[in-house]
């Protein structure tokens, strides 16, 4: 059982990991920025230490800082809430070579599913249930439609390691090579067939 745990986020989920620590009898400390100075998780922390200003690159998303604050106030793990650093490989391994516990995750685990393609496969060799799907990158418009067809309607297509989708540059490509144009008039062609 840790002794005091730094939790590297803020707002609800931050007081949440509190709220919940203080019931386990562990102590906690807060990480703000500049704006949140008299947010509620740094008012319930027993601890809580500024990381730098409002802006989230800044503050919130800088590992270094994070792990400094929790050597400086003596803190044994890290939770990192969700959303910022909690899906983050390389702060999740820093964290563990820094002699602090990654309350999450082992960074191996984090690096396996931030690949849909890799995590999927994983998910079928450990027989976990999946939606079906196609778990290769796809090469072109035509390849992309073929299996469209076999997989059904309604279709996604997701960026393999893109981590929040495609950018405005990854939809550029998609209507370049004619894929989003094809994909879109396939729903349509299947509703003909199935009113005929």
């Amino acid at each position: 059982m840790f002794k005091k745990i730094l939790i590297a986020n803020r707002g609800e989920i931050a007081c949440r990991v509190i709220a919940t620590a203080k019931k386990m009898g562990i102590a906690t400390v807060a990480v703000y920025s500049e704006a949140d100075k008299e947010a509620r998780h740094v008012q319930l922390a027993d601890e809580a230490v500024l990381l730098g200003p409002a802006p989230s690159r800044e503050s919130y998303l800088v590992a270094d800082k994070i792990i400094a604050a929790a050597k400086q106030t003596g803190a044994e793990a890290i939770h990192p809430g969700y959303g910022f650093l909690s899906e983050n490989e390389d702060f999740a391994r820093r964290v563990e070579e820094e002699g602090l516990v990654f309350i999450g995750p082992k960074h191996y685990s984090i690096a396996a599913m931030g690949d849909k393609i890799a995590s999927k496969k994983l998910a079928n060799e450990a027989k976990v249930s999946t939606i079906p799907g196609h778990n290769e990158p796809i090469q072109s418009p035509e390849e992309a439609v073929e299996i469209a067809k076999k997989i059904g309607y309604p279709v996604m297509i997701k960026a393999s390691a893109g981590g929040g989708g495609l950018d405005h540059h990854g939809i550029a490509d998609l209507q370049r090579q004619g894929m989003l144009r094809r994909l879109q008039q396939l729903p349509q062609r299947g509703a003909q067939q199935l009113r005929r």
